[in-house]
């Protein structure tokens, strides 16, 4: 959670109803079997399929987005995601509506989170990203991205 001020107040609810589908979503025994594709979920999440080859860190792009949270779950494979708050960031691509995204110019300094199976991270709008990097090569991976609005 991000913390408005110090203090007992905080933007955003994790244990609201929507999260609680994102999370339970997470805990199906079918994961590996599910096709690409979008599944539509209760209270706005949606869940995205994916299966890619990881990237060198030079071919991605930084990104977020503003209408959703993203929790990004490695059903199959590890990689990478680059972090790094996107305050001062430099636009490389201008907000997107439809596809509620934004690409920046890689940042000085970031960070690295190593997502193995059954890891997950979760993005807030105020988080840039850049997932899907290689973590010893490049390699297939199987992801599920949920897409749980911020309103609602």
């Amino acid at each position: 959670m991000y913390s408005t001020e110090i203090g007992l107040e905080y933007k955003y609810d994790l244990t609201s109803e929507k999260f609680k589908t994102a999370f339970e979503f997470l805990k199906r025994k079918d994961l590996a079997q599910l096709p690409e594709g979008w599944i539509e979920l209760d209270h706005g999440v949606r869940a995205s399929v994916q299966h890619y080859t990881t990237i060198a860190r030079n071919e991605g792009s930084f990104e977020t987005h503003e209408k959703y949270f993203d929790v990004q779950y490695v059903v199959e494979g590890r990689e990478l995601c680059g972090v790094c708050r996107r305050q001062g960031l430099v636009v490389k691509t201008p907000y997107d509506e439809k596809g509620d995204i934004t690409f920046y110019e890689d940042p000085e300094y970031c960070g690295e989170v190593l997502l193995l199976e059954g890891d997950y991270i979760l993005l807030a709008p105020e988080d840039a990203h850049k997932p899907r990097l290689e973590a010893g090569g490049r390699i297939p991976v199987k992801k599920i991205v949920l897409k749980v609005p911020v309103e609602g």
